[in-house]
């Protein structure tokens, strides 16, 4: 057996783990504590890392997944499985920089939180560079963390939770809509808010003393005019898009749905027509969940969904309960066998909406002979 070499004229004692690694058969039980990117000192929150220095050594690009947690005021942005977190100013500069950022991470998966649409320039900015961009429902979000036993509420840890959620659960990125169907959708949802403050006030004006009356009487008269306004807008929007001309036509073409409901769907509704019909009713809200657990078998019930589409559905429901001669003949078949009122409208909007997909899919429209 040949001598170690001598180093200096002095032989180096090896250390007790370095003795553990010596001996033939054991696996080395050193520990390498991993570099703290995410520190006050890091250079990245200065700007100067790169993709390069995080993939040195590896041949192929490892899977990044980013969760930002959106505010009004600011982008708090978490990578996984690099642990990278940093902060950024929600305005034009600090989503051109987010921007930049991840793309020199080569990100595969963002996931962002639905915020009442603070989200909509960070996610469009990103979907412009080419990401693949998943806006997540904030009810999801907050289930996971509580599954992952995460209690605390930060905007940091919230970041976390949606960079792990990318990691695990891995949703599927869709498309954002484009600019036209976006107007849509506003001009839909502000209708609806006009709506909910006109019936508000013809409430308050029913038992109004008489120094207030004057004043709720003319605000009412105003949003009447702002109505009327947002309506000629949708009509507008309607006509300059034949795609969305002959789609409208086709839904109005029900007994039952009119321009609310047609245009509620085309704006909030785009997959009608692209899904089959367990996968809307899904979507909507309207399809029945079962409660069952070894002998016990619960009640069926809905949940979940767009509530602003299940509530203009439910409208046009009633209405094609006493129009529609097939939803009409459907719904007093259910309440003959003995069917609580409710559960039979709640069966003929799933009806409804199944007969409207149907015709979206095949570009079909209503015909009498079918009832």
């Amino acid at each position: 057996m040949k001598k170690p070499i001598r180093v200096g004229g002095r032989q180096p004692v090896p250390s007790r783990a370095e003795k553990a690694d010596l001996k033939p058969g054991r696996r080395s039980r050193t520990r390498c504590k991993p570099a703290r990117l995410s520190g006050p000192k890091s250079p990245y929150l200065q700007g100067r890392v790169v993709a390069s220095d995080l993939r040195a050594g590896d041949r192929m690009a490892p899977t990044i997944f980013v969760g930002i947690d959106v505010s009004k005021d600011t982008l708090d942005i978490a990578v996984r499985p690099s642990a990278l977190r940093w902060q950024l100013a929600n305005d034009d500069a600090g989503i051109r920089d987010l921007v930049s950022r991840l793309a020199e991470l080569s990100a595969t998966l963002v996931v962002l939180e639905a915020t009442g649409g603070y989200e909509h320039p960070a996610a469009a900015a990103l979907a412009g560079a080419g990401a693949g961009v998943v806006i997540a429902n904030p009810r999801q979000i907050r289930d996971f963390a509580r599954a992952t036993g995460q209690l605390a509420k930060t905007d940091a840890i919230d970041a976390g939770i949606l960079a792990l959620f990318a990691e695990r659960v891995r949703p599927e990125p869709r498309a954002l809509p484009d600019e036209a169907r976006q107007m849509l959708e506003a001009l839909v949802t502000r209708r609806r808010q006009v709506t909910e403050m006109l019936v508000a006030e013809k409430n308050r004006l029913g038992h109004a003393r008489r120094p207030v009356r004057r004043g709720i009487t003319a605000h009412i008269r105003w949003l009447e005019r702002q109505l009327s306004d947002v309506d000629r807008d949708l009509d507008e929007a309607i006509r300059q898009s034949p795609l969305w001309r002959s789609q409208d036509d086709l839904l109005q073409s029900v007994p039952g749905g009119g321009p609310i409901t047609s245009r509620t769907l085309l704006a909030q509704l785009p997959e009608l027509g692209l899904l089959d019909r367990k996968e809307i009713a899904a979507l909507v809200g309207v399809a029945p969940l079962a409660r069952d657990s070894g002998t016990l078998r619960g009640r069926r019930t809905i949940w979940g969904g767009r509530a602003t589409v299940r509530a203009v559905l439910y409208m046009a429901t009633v209405a094609a309960a006493r129009c529609n001669p097939l939803i009409r003949i459907f719904y007093q078949r259910l309440r003959a066998a003995g069917k609580p009122a409710k559960v039979a409208l709640i069966a003929c909007m799933r009806k409804l909406l199944t007969i409207l997909n149907a015709m979206a899919r095949t570009h079909t429209p209503w015909r009498p002979a079918h009832a």
